[in-house]
């Protein structure tokens, strides 16, 4: 751990009295959390600020939409390696360190990328930039699942989970409102496209200060007691403090995340969720436009109505899995997938309607992304639920790496080959067939979980 220098996380001290630890949990636990919320929306303020002003570099002649399709690919491919590799750091670093650094790191990209000179004039450069941008982005997600798993238990972590996952649509709306309030306060001519970049980054970094103001690691290094004990309630994988000692960062890998088999069954489930929801959520607006004949704005609308539908969704998944499913969160997130499946197909065979009502269409929309991202939620939970929290972030990194390297990928570039090839027909009934193969992957995944929970009990009994 001393490799990691000032990321070092902090040591262990003794316990204050068991009166001063009942007043300091409650606060200091959402004290972390309101750190890690406000800290991961600010990643998304400059994550993907491009489509923004992609119809700008295209008026201009900077960049066609190969150029511009490059430029977002090699940040998306960036933060799925950076999600799993930076997962592994964070699992021996400082969390109040770790996040708001990435996030720093990331918004003085943003800020390269608005101020180089005749930056859109070198197309390799800014392809450059945005996959180091897309690495710094990777920081964010591995320190968050570290505080979850130490000021969490178990059976309050699903829904505590699906609110802080609600961040990301927090931050995402957000972008949208900073980039075009930096363009019009700021822009210097016409099609100054730049304060679409420098503005929201100037905020992320005032979101970095807060973030480190309020973040700490973890209970033990504040005199507290494990957050297991506090709340007498056992984790489901058991800790391996002792067995992980003299393990190098692979051996540790290998043994506790890539030969864990329910591990690896929810990284493949998470590269058919991605598909699943990158699929719809990118080819929505101009399936609109073209099948539906609708304008612009009209078409973007399904965009917004998938993002939003996407809050409710998560916080009720959440809450299902923790107070009906008691903790079992497979059963929440087969549930949620079956009805997407019957949503797809439904939009699907609505789609081969002559004059289709478009508010049908809207509400099919809204349904989809209200309840595919609960299951994009509970994945991640599951691999900080399912594997010892020595290795949470890395199990969930790894689950993040398929789905956004292959999944998400896979739905812009394979979703979109097959909608030129062989039209918007095949590509609705691709997605129909994912969704129903998720759901006989998290089949599998459930068989696992129940085992697991078997063995939780019985140590909460004894």
């Amino acid at each position: 751990m001393s490799s990691l220098g000032f990321l070092a996380p902090p040591p262990r001290v003794a316990q204050l009295p068991r009166e001063t630890q009942q007043e300091l949990y409650p606060r200091l636990r959402f004290q972390v959390f309101a750190g890690i919320f406000i800290g991961y929306a600010g990643f998304y303020l400059i994550r993907n600020n491009l489509p923004f002003v992609a119809k700008t570099f295209k008026d201009i002649g900077a960049m066609d939409e190969t150029a511009i399709g490059a430029v977002g690919t090699c940040l998306l491919i960036a933060y799925g390696f950076s999600k799993f590799l930076m997962a592994t750091l964070s699992d021996r670093a400082n969390a109040r360190y770790f996040m708001p650094l990435g996030l720093a790191l990331s918004a003085i990209v943003n800020i390269l990328v608005a101020f180089i000179p005749g930056i859109l004039n070198y197309v390799g450069l800014m392809c450059v930039l945005m996959f180091i941008n897309g690495w710094f982005q990777g920081m964010g997600w591995p320190p968050s699942g570290r505080v979850l798993v130490h000021w969490f238990s178990t059976n309050e972590r699903g829904w505590k989970t699906s609110i802080w996952n609600c961040a990301h649509n927090v931050g995402g709306a957000g972008v949208g409102f900073l980039t075009a309030w930096g363009v019009q306060w700021f822009a210097t001519e016409a099609n100054d496209w730049r304060p679409a970049f420098w503005f929201p980054a100037v905020v992320a970094l005032v979101v970095a200060a807060i973030a480190f103001w309020l973040i700490r690691d973890r209970p033990e290094a504040l005199g507290l007691m494990p957050i297991e004990e506090w709340r007498d309630d056992p984790a489901k994988v058991a800790k391996v403090d002792d067995a992980i000692e003299g393990l190098s960062m692979w051996q540790i890998l290998v043994r506790y995340v890539l030969k864990s088999r329910v591990i690896v069954l929810l990284a493949i489930a998470n590269i058919f969720i991605y598909t699943l929801r990158y699929g719809v959520l990118y080819w929505v607006p101009l399936y609109l436009q073209e099948t539906q004949h609708v304008d612009t704005k009209a078409g973007a609308m399904g965009f917004v109505l998938y993002e939003f539908a996407g809050i409710v969704g998560t916080l009720a998944c959440g809450w299902v899995s923790d107070k009906v499913f008691k903790g079992y969160r497979t059963g929440a997130g087969l549930a949620f997938l079956i009805a997407v499946a019957v949503c797809v197909i439904a939009f699907w065979q609505v789609g081969q309607m002559d004059h289709a009502p478009l508010w049908l269409c809207y509400i099919l929309i809204a349904l989809i992304g209200g309840l595919i991202y609960g299951p994009v939620m509970l994945v991640g939970l599951q691999a900080i639920d399912l594997s010892p929290r020595e290795v949470a972030g890395q199990s969930a990194g790894l689950t993040g790496l398929a789905g956004y390297l292959i999944g998400a990928t896979g739905a812009s570039l394979l979703v979109g080959w097959i909608i030129e090839h062989f039209g918007w027909d095949t590509a609705w009934g691709f997605l129909a067939a994912v969704a129903i193969l998720t759901c006989a992957v998290m089949a599998l995944v459930g068989k696992d979980e129940k085992a697991i929970i078997a063995s939780h009990q019985s140590r909460a009994t004894a």
